[in-house]
């Protein structure tokens, strides 16, 4: 059996890993655009010079010999010929197939701004070579903007806020991490980045990026904040599927990405997704599961992805650890909002309904973040909790019954 991986990030190395494990004799074909295999949540340990490539790799040594991989790297994938089951590649070559695990992941997006296409210094922050091309503009560049306020424009602004730069983050929303944190817990961060001297912007946007006579971007121009000097600009606006080479496939697809069931499975019996690529919950955990559970309908083991939230993140900026889970606000007045914080900068946020919970945020003291996930992987029924939730511990999971409440 010939299994061919395209994307050598989170979910394709998990899955071809997981293949691996299920078939000592199975043929793996690894085919990636990287050159290397490295952890894109931390790119801005790179960029801030505290890790080397090496340090970024999330496989142990000589991963892809021991586990027999044969590594196609430097090239990506075309389009697709589902019919005779070939994948053509950017350097010519085709490779055949008998079964396909598609995790490309995706790419930096760059909004219709007027010559944001055209002009020069603008670069994307997804990939190593992203985070090569900002390094080798750091001594010719004083003015950096970063377009965004989710994970990937706060890892920028993380990683090169001590470079002896003007940093500037303009954001459309409200806040910083909109989607993963409450007001609350986001103003935490942005009075920190303050404090290290990142100016914001919020509220705000990019109309226009102003260039010279060479076509380098010289300021960007905001509807409301006036013109801001830049000399480099970071797009992290956003990020698209990387798709592209599906068209005319068969393959389905959405406005999100690829398409795929509970097993990871595409419409085609023998083609099976997982990560980035589908468009949905873009986090590092839910990549790697997803990888292993496509990995393991590939090879005949029946498993499902049932068990995990859409959106989980678990970030340290500044020396301020927060986690956060499913939602960040009630979506309507049924659900019920309990918090508890002191003056020491720990803050807890748990929202629940009918007894099941539908996000939460911890900052500071993450001891917590242990209880609930008890809480959530043994499916307690909060609502019946007798003690306030934050006040359970341990030894409370001793004392539950058939019916997951809780006895004292």
């Amino acid at each position: 059996m010939k299994y061919i991986v395209l994307g050598a990030s989170a979910s394709g190395i998990n899955g071809a890993r997981q293949i691996r494990r299920h078939d000592e004799n199975a043929e793996i074909v690894l085919i990636s655009k990287d050159e290397n295999i490295y952890s894109r949540c931390i790119l801005h340990h790179y960029l801030e010079g505290i890790r080397n490539v090496k340090q970024l790799e999330f496989v142990e040594d000589n991963f892809i010999e021991n586990n027999k991989i044969r590594w196609i790297k430097g090239v990506e994938a075309t389009s697709l010929d589902t019919e005779n089951k070939i994948v053509h590649l950017s350097n010519g070559d085709k490779e055949s197939f008998d079964k396909l695990l598609i995790s490309t992941g995706s790419s930096s997006f760059f909004p219709p701004i007027e010559n944001l296409n055209t002009a020069k210094n603008v670069v994307g922050l997804r990939n190593l070579s992203d985070c090569e091309v900002i390094l080798s503009k750091l001594d010719e560049v004083k003015n950096i903007v970063i377009l965004g306020g989710g994970l990937v424009a706060i890892d920028a602004a993380s990683g090169l806020m001590h470079k002896g730069k003007n940093i500037y983050l303009v954001e459309r929303s409200d806040r910083m991490l909109q989607k993963q944190l409450d007001k609350k817990a986001a103003k935490t961060y942005i009075d920190a980045f303050e404090k290290e001297g990142v100016t914001q912007f919020y509220n705000s946007g990019v109309t226009k990026l102003n260039v010279d006579e060479n076509g380098y971007v010289k300021s960007v121009e905001t509807p409301d904040k006036g013109e801001i000097p830049c000399d480099l600009f970071i797009c992290a606006a956003g990020v698209r599927s990387n798709v592209k080479f599906l068209e005319g496939s068969g393959v389905e697809l959405d406005r999100f990405g690829l398409i795929i069931d509970e097993h990871g499975k595409t419409n085609i019996d023998y083609i099976y997704g997982a990560g980035d690529v589908t468009g949905r919950s873009p986090i590092w955990p839910a990549a790697v599961k997803q990888g292993i559970i496509a990995a393991d309908n590939m090879c005949g083991k029946d498993t499902v992805m049932t068990d995990f939230f859409a959106s989980k993140s678990t970030m340290n900026f500044l020396g301020i650890p927060t986690m956060s889970l499913g939602i960040n606000e009630p979506e309507d007045d049924t659900y019920t909002v309990e918090i508890l914080e002191d003056n020491k900068g720990n803050y807890k946020k748990i929202i629940h309904k009918d007894g099941k919970i539908y996000g939460a945020i911890i900052q500071g003291d993450l001891s917590y973040a242990g209880i609930l996930t008890q809480l959530i992987r043994e499916k307690i029924d909060v609502s019946k909790v007798k003690k306030s939730i934050f006040d359970i511990d341990y030894s409370d999971f001793f004392h539950i019954q058939d019916n997951f409440e809780f006895t004292y």
